[in-house]
């Protein structure tokens, strides 16, 4: 497959736990005008191991251009500032520069935390497209991922998931791995959920909950469960949430 570079599109590639993901996106639509291509993580999911399967995912597709990339870590400036879930040697990596070194061509990658990424994406193109004031994305999945969105304007590494919750880390009690693991039905679940949902909605007064994650394509079983003062949506991203964000975060970086 290849791609040649065209005015309103960019790659994005979305890091998880057990696969790696890139397309290109085409940023007016939110659409993915590449087929998405998926390579298995390495493990271990070191910096280097890592960067050789982004830069097989551009040099496969013969891009060059703007490039996003997501990351399960906080991200600032570029930089990992955590590893709660991926290898340790993370921390204090540059990882903008890192992958901007391994894809070369003169392409800049741009890398920012997964969920936040998901967050841009529903924005732009999903649950969350004209709303307006604070919107809270949620994503249930092994961790709790948080995006905070201010009249569509990210405000980065939110990391609600580890606001504490009876005496817990939030998303050891409500994580979608939660109910996996102890076969939860979803209404016991749900009450977690609707417990930590309440106390970030305390905290902050959202406009909208927009909820993702796996466990979202069952939303209608939980979600209409929650008892809440904001309004909750399922995200309509799903799988191509984290590349779609990832290439608009490319993308207005530079401005368009």
């Amino acid at each position: 497959m290849t791609a040649a570079t065209t005015p309103g599109q960019a790659f994005g590639i979305d890091i998880g736990g057990t696969g790696i993901k890139g397309a290109v996106v085409d940023v007016q639509t939110g659409n993915l005008a590449t087929e998405r291509r998926r390579i298995l993580t390495p493990h271990p999911a070191t910096p280097e191991a890592v960067a050789a399967v982004v830069a097989e995912l551009v040099t496969e597709a013969g891009w060059r251009g703007d490039i996003g990339a997501t990351f399960p870590a906080v991200i600032k400036h570029g930089v990992a500032q955590s590893a709660a879930n991926v290898d340790p040697s993370w921390v204090g990596t540059d990882v903008d520069r890192l992958f901007t070194d391994v894809v070369g061509g003169g392409s800049e990658v741009v890398v920012l935390n997964d969920a936040d990424a998901a967050g841009i994406a529903e924005a732009r193109f999903g649950a969350a497209k004209g709303v307006g004031g604070v919107v809270i994305m949620l994503t249930f999945g092994t961790g709790i991922g948080s995006a905070l969105m201010m009249n569509g304007v990210l405000v980065p590494n939110t990391e609600l998931g580890h606001l504490e919750l009876d005496g817990h880390d939030a998303e050891r009690r409500a994580a979608a791995s939660v109910r996996d693991e102890h076969n939860m039905s979803y209404k016991r679940w749900s009450e977690r959920v609707n417990r930590y949902m309440q106390h970030v909605e305390r905290l902050f007064t959202p406009d909208l909950f927009v909820v993702g994650g796996g466990i979202s394509k069952n939303a209608d079983k939980w979600v209409p469960l929650l008892e809440l003062h904001t309004p909750v949506a399922p995200a309509q991203l799903l799988n191509d949430a984290g590349i779609v964000g990832a290439a608009m975060a490319a993308v207005e970086r530079r401005g368009e």
